[in-house]
């Protein structure tokens, strides 16, 4: 029953002073104080991860090793276990190679004596100087009649061919009257 002339109460009473809100640390639980005076730090183990079962791989083994059932290939994938190769490995603890950092070479070092001497400058000079002489050379070659079959041939003739005198009998045309003129008829 409520009190009377008191609103219904609809929330819980607090627990007391003594009470610790969250989870209760032993190790950690000392504020400030034992924060500033001496470092705890947590190592990570470093948790063996289980990779997924390779079938495309075990597959292939299978079938070099002459499995064609598929009682056989259930049997090869009991005693042949064989894991998905871990692409991150140097996120979970692998070496990292020398002369690496996080996954990238370094960048070479930009030589200063050049940029006081404005090298780059020249160097994009010399590059624009050689674009354009490219885009003229481009262009007198568009500017050119492009020569066809004809022309070609006005410029450079046929060698001309030598008449022969002396022709085979056989190769001869030889005119034969099957339809007589009309002075033969008479």
């Amino acid at each position: 029953q409520p009190e009377l002339g008191k609103p219904m109460r609809n929330c819980y009473s607090l627990p007391g002073p003594g009470f610790t809100y969250g989870i209760h640390m032993h190790k950690r639980d000392g504020g400030v104080p034992e924060a500033i005076g001496h470092w705890d730090s947590v190592k990570a183990k470093p948790r063996k991860r289980i990779m997924p079962r390779d079938f495309v791989a075990m597959g292939r083994a299978a079938v070099d090793e002459g499995c064609t059932t598929a009682r056989q290939f259930a049997l090869y994938y009991k005693y042949m276990d064989i894991r998905c190769k871990d692409k991150g490995i140097l996120r979970y603890g692998g070496k990292v190679p020398p002369g690496m950092t996080f996954g990238r070479p370094p960048r070479p070092s930009t030589p200063f004596f050049d940029l006081m001497q404005h090298r780059y400058k020249e160097l994009w000079m010399e590059e624009q100087r050689a674009r354009t002489v490219v885009q003229h050379v481009v262009k007198k070659k568009i500017g050119e009649v492009r020569g066809n079959r004809t022309t070609f041939l006005r410029t450079h003739p046929l060698p001309v061919k030598e008449e022969s005198f002396w022709h085979p009998q056989r190769f001869e045309k030889v005119w034969a009257p099957h339809n007589p003129s009309p002075d033969q008829r008479q």
